[in-house]
């Protein structure tokens, strides 16, 4: 295959970035789109030109460190993946592919396609944890927990925190990632001590990092990697009003 590839290059955060155009030569469909960029980088490096920034890591789909738009979509055309997941057989020969960051006042541009999405690790600090000393680990079954909360919580900590939903929300919000990591915490026993502390400290350090407010139009749950559904925001949404409405 041959692609005519559009990629934002951007020497730093304070400089100006623009698109520039690459051609990728020989491309196997059986490529995964990150494979597809160390082949290009291959070829610029060939030539003394400076090689294109982007991040990745576990290359399985479990990280999210492959934050990349391609073709105005978070992590690609492919629903329910990364784009270390995506492979060059979802695309044509001749094919023009645009590149870009993930685009967010609160995610920062480091270099081409790598933003610095350190906001996240600052609302996780806030109070995404537990830090009630509860002594040595219990019996498994000691606190029965109903199969159908315990699901929901699983299926809320598949969230990682890649920054998806704040590329495709037009507000650059950072709800679905907070409700997520709010849920499963708030659903289990061990989280509730601290919910009150906890939603009103994360949505305060969000605000504070410049992200915007929800919409409910659901593009967060369209392009999320794990497929975290934006049922997990209303339960956001009644904890911080719960939390605002109890007695201090």
């Amino acid at each position: 295959m041959r692609l005519n590839l559009k990629i934002w290059r951007q020497a730093g955060p304070n400089t100006a970035g623009a698109l520039v155009d690459y051609a990728a030569h020989d491309v196997s469909p059986d490529m995964s789109f990150l494979e597809m960029l160390d082949v290009v980088n291959e070829g610029l490096i060939k030539k003394g030109q400076d090689a294109i920034a982007f991040d990745s890591d576990c290359r399985e789909g479990i990280c999210g460190m492959c934050s990349l738009v391609v073709n105005g979509i978070p992590h690609g055309p492919d629903r329910g993946t990364t784009v270390c997941q995506l492979h060059m057989r979802r695309f044509r020969d001749g094919d023009t592919i645009t590149v870009e960051p993930w685009r967010a006042k609160a995610f920062p541009v480091v270099k081409d396609l790598v933003v610095d999405r350190s906001a996240f690790d600052r609302i996780i600090a806030a109070g995404g944890y537990t830090s009630i000393n509860v002594g040595g680990a219990p019996d498994g079954n000691a606190i029965p927990i109903p199969k159908d909360v315990a699901e929901a919580a699983m299926d809320s900590a598949a969230c990682i925190a890649c920054g998806a939903c704040v590329a495709a929300c037009k507000n650059a919000s950072a709800h679905l990632f907070m409700s997520a990591k709010i849920s499963q915490l708030a659903l289990l026993p061990q989280g509730k001590v601290e919910r009150t502390r906890r939603v009103v400290a994360m949505i305060a350090q969000a605000d504070s990092e410049g992200f915007g407010s929800c919409s409910n139009e659901a593009e967060c749950e369209a392009v999320c990697p794990k497929e975290i559904p934006i049922s997990n925001i209303a339960r956001m949404t009644r904890e911080y009003m719960r939390a605002r409405l109890s007695p201090k």
